[in-house]
């Protein structure tokens, strides 16, 4: 597992930049060129997943969350055993393989499956907790993307797949919906005209309160984003 979430090779979009295109295109704009690091908490959590189905040691699991990153916070060990207390609560099919890449080259877009089970389902893993019911929309434009990749892969239709949420012990199960395919394409379409330089419009819901590029944002007065950089 790398520390540097890279961006897709061979010019194909991955499913994590299409997640950061639909919360925000224009922060996704300005930090396009940047590596994303993942989070202490993130690491766990993946590791954590690997052995989902199986007796699950904390002292194990730690030692190669340790491993993986030597610098975790010691504090975060209590998150591990609390994580481990809210899986243990459900049952889990335990995976077949993991970090199964899948690409469609008719979309152009590739992404990677956290696990997948004997039986084909297909999960993906998220560090964060559950919503009360269903799932976040940017986990079901993960869902609907891992879809559209299978499907080429296969020549199958793929109905949906899990979204497990490690923090609460959570499986959820998404069929995928024709608003998702749609979602998909329509971020696609957003993300290729920042490619080619264009200016992405600022979305009404963005999540501005908590972004580090709001002031910036803000002067940019609906001018092109290229001219202020």
């Amino acid at each position: 597992m790398r520390g540097i979430i890279l961006a897709g090779e061979d010019g194909h979009v991955t499913i994590s930049e299409l997640v950061r295109v639909q919360a925000c295109p224009v922060r996704f704009y300005y930090e396009k060129n940047e590596p994303i690091f993942e989070s202490d908490r993130y690491a766990i959590c993946k590791q954590l997943s690997y052995h989902l189905g199986q007796l699950l040691e904390a002292d194990a699991i730690w030692d190669e969350v340790l491993v993986v990153r030597p610098k975790t916070d010691p504090a975060l060990r209590e998150f591990l055993d609390i994580c481990i207390a809210s899986c243990k609560k459900s049952a889990w099919k335990p995976a077949a393989q993991t970090d199964v890449t899948v690409v469609s080259k008719k979309h152009g877009i590739a992404g990677m499956i956290d696990r997948v089970a004997a039986d084909g389902t297909f999960s993906i893993m998220r560090a964060a907790g559950a919503m009360p019911f269903g799932t976040y929309v940017a986990d079901r434009l993960r869902i609907a993307g891992i879809a559209f990749c299978l499907e080429e892969m296969t020549g199958k239709e793929v109905v949906g797949g899990n979204v497990e949420y490690i923090p609460d012990g959570i499986s959820r199960y998404h069929t995928v919906q024709p608003r998702d395919r749609r979602q998909l394409l329509t971020t696609l379409h957003k993300i290729r005209a920042i490619h080619r330089g264009e200016a992405p419009v600022h979305p009404l819901n963005a999540p501005c309160n908590r972004c580090k590029y709001k002031e910036r944002c803000e002067d940019s007065g609906g001018h092109r984003l290229s001219e202020l950089l």
